[in-house]
């Protein structure tokens, strides 16, 4: 069974590293922050591995045995949004049909789906020391997909794997065992129909309606989630099952602001859910674990990150 946490990348310290070590944990995940400011966070990554510490710090991880992936909002960096003035056909129409750079872009602008590839195969080379599991996700939202009379013909879902399959044949030109990752996730969450996965390309499902879900639609969203993890798995067959879950991240808990809340794990809740999980056939189980870096420490202590661990066995 693999384990991760994923942390932001300025969380990251030996003390991190050594506490996954501690604990059994045998991946690290880093992951800048999402939202409509994804691009921004993603280089300003790409900026931090360049200096010398984070260097160091992800090379005295791999010297622990620690293996890193990265886990990104990719869309608005893969595709620049200053491209809109020049190419707005290289974007996505909204509901009303209009043309607009606020978030992802047209799957099925063969021009688009190229750059976004290219992009996609220079992010994966540009990753300091990433293993072969690629995770470059749309953006975050709902009903951000887009519009147009070609790309209405496919689900959000069908769109999303679309773009995976593209980018993970380029990125497999120069990292021949890339693996990439689909992310069922709010809108996508539903199994794709029109599209088939290239090999390779595994699921990642994060069941983020159960903690965010709100209104009288809620308990729908939340059912409906739960629904699709048998037919997501049926979808990918013998590709890794993985789980992306929130037990420890603090940022949601914190409502995505800082300084951070009192983190109080729910560790009731997280071994029924990993029992569940693990009943599923999930193979590989990772969890947020953000906003509990040293800012964090300074004010409310370590949070244990054992049970965890204790409770996948």
């Amino acid at each position: 069974m693999q384990v991760s946490i994923l942390i932001h990348p300025d969380e990251l310290s030996e003390k991190w590293i050594d506490r996954l070590c501690n604990a059994g944990i045998k991946t690290l995940g880093i992951h800048p922050c999402g939202g409509k400011d994804a691009a921004i966070s993603l280089q300003k990554l790409l900026e931090l591995m360049k200096t010398q510490n984070y260097r160091r710090l992800i090379n005295y991880a791999h010297s622990r045995g620690l293996e890193v992936e990265y886990e990104l909002h990719a869309a608005g960096y893969l595709m620049p949004r200053e491209l809109f003035q020049q190419h707005p056909e290289y974007f996505r129409m909204d509901a009303n049909g209009k043309r607009t750079n606020d978030y992802n872009f047209c799957v099925s602008n063969p021009a688009a789906l190229e750059l976004i590839a290219g992009r996609a195969a220079e992010l994966a080379g540009a990753l300091y020391g990433s293993d072969h599991n690629f995770y470059f996700w749309m953006d975050d939202g709902r009903d951000i997909h887009c519009h147009c009379p070609r790309c209405k013909q496919l689900s959000p879902s069908d769109q999303q794997l679309l773009v995976i399959n593209r980018m993970l044949l380029e990125i497999k030109k120069y990292i021949p065992d890339a693996r990439m990752a689909y992310l069922a996730y709010v809108d996508s969450i539903v199994s794709p129909v029109k599209v088939k996965a290239e090999k390779g390309v595994f699921l990642e499902y994060a069941p983020f309606e159960k903690y965010t879900a709100k209104g009288e639609n809620a308990s729908n969203l939340i059912q409906r989630e739960k629904e699709m993890i048998k037919p997501l798995m049926c979808f990918f067959g013998d590709e890794q099952k993985k789980l992306l879950e929130y037990w420890y991240d603090n940022s949601m808990f914190s409502n995505w602001t800082k300084p951070p809340a009192k983190f109080v794990l729910n560790k009731a809740a997280l071994k029924k859910d990993v029992a569940e999980y693990l009943q599923l056939g999930f193979d590989f189980i990772s969890t947020f674990a953000c906003f509990l870096g040293e800012d964090y420490e300074e004010q409310y202590g370590n949070v244990d990150i054992t049970p965890l661990t204790e409770a996948i066995g």
